[in-house]
């Protein structure tokens, strides 16, 4: 194996376990249903783009309810491991993986006029937000729903005095938007919702809702209990009374937007 095998492949096993961990697990649930606020229990099927969808950890929770994804990632380790996701929950009928950059959509994709695309965690490793966006909008019909998430910039000071408990990274977190992800080691490029938020209605997007994830659990520095079930019960039903409440969203450490094209 080459060594940029084995790294992806080391990044792909902490990934998972990340997912695995409370604070994955929240970070599904929430946005779940947040997403749920918008096309309704019972609603008809959806035709949802995943974009940047990686190994289909959105994407399984909305095919479980009925609806039809493409997921569509560079990565073909992520998308084996979405392929494999979905077999094993007996959705491969409902979930499609396509390897495709977001910048370069196959035509059926680019005009594919879905109900409801999804642009997770992809803002923060990109230079041209503005056009990454107007890309991830285009598949999109008329009317449909946009769900953006990326990390909250804001949270980078709370995270390093709170958890790290460095008040000089803090202080220095305070005037930057760079940051590093240890999961594939990779720079990252923090955003704020506001910004983003102008962005989107700037291409033409309207009701955005602004929406925070995990607003308690990274703040809480005794990870160990969070595995505790009754312990991860009363976070869960606490980040969900959250996930809408000002001023809780700005500190989240994960911002999400759900707009109207």
């Amino acid at each position: 194996m080459s060594e940029a095998a084995e790294k992806f492949e080391t990044a792909m096993t902490r990934w998972q376990e990340w997912q695995d961990a409370p604070w994955g697990r929240l970070r599904y649930v929430i946005a779940e249903a947040n997403l749920l606020r918008h096309l309704g229990d019972d609603g008809p099927p959806s035709r949802v783009l995943d974009l940047a969808g990686g190994d289909g950890g959105d994407a399984v929770r909305l095919a479980a309810r009925g609806h039809r994804v493409t997921v569509v990632d560079h990565a073909p380790a992520m998308l084996a491991a979405a392929t494999e996701r979905a077999a094993a929950a007996g959705l491969s009928e409902l979930i499609t993986c396509v390897r495709a950059d977001v910048a370069a959509l196959p035509h059926d994709l680019a005009e594919g006029e879905f109900d409801v695309v999804l642009c997770h965690n992809l803002l923060q490793y990109v230079d041209d937000v503005p056009g990454t966006l107007a890309a991830a909008l285009a598949p999109l019909r008329r009317g449909g729903l946009f769900s953006v998430m990326a990390i909250n910039r804001h949270s980078a000071a709370l995270t390093a005095a709170v958890r790290a408990m460095d008040p000089a990274a803090a202080l220095a977190a305070l005037d930057t938007d760079q940051a590093r992800t240890q999961t594939f080691d990779t720079a990252l490029r923090l955003h704020a919702a506001e910004e983003i938020i102008t962005v989107l209605r700037t291409l033409g997007c309207r009701d955005v809702r602004h929406y925070g994830i995990r607003s308690f659990c990274d703040y809480i520095t005794d990870d160990a209990r969070k595995y505790d079930p009754a312990f991860y019960a009363h976070l869960e039903q606490l980040e969900l009374a959250a996930t809408a409440r000002p001023p809780y969203m700005h500190t989240a450490r994960l911002f999400q937007l759900a707009a109207r094209k």
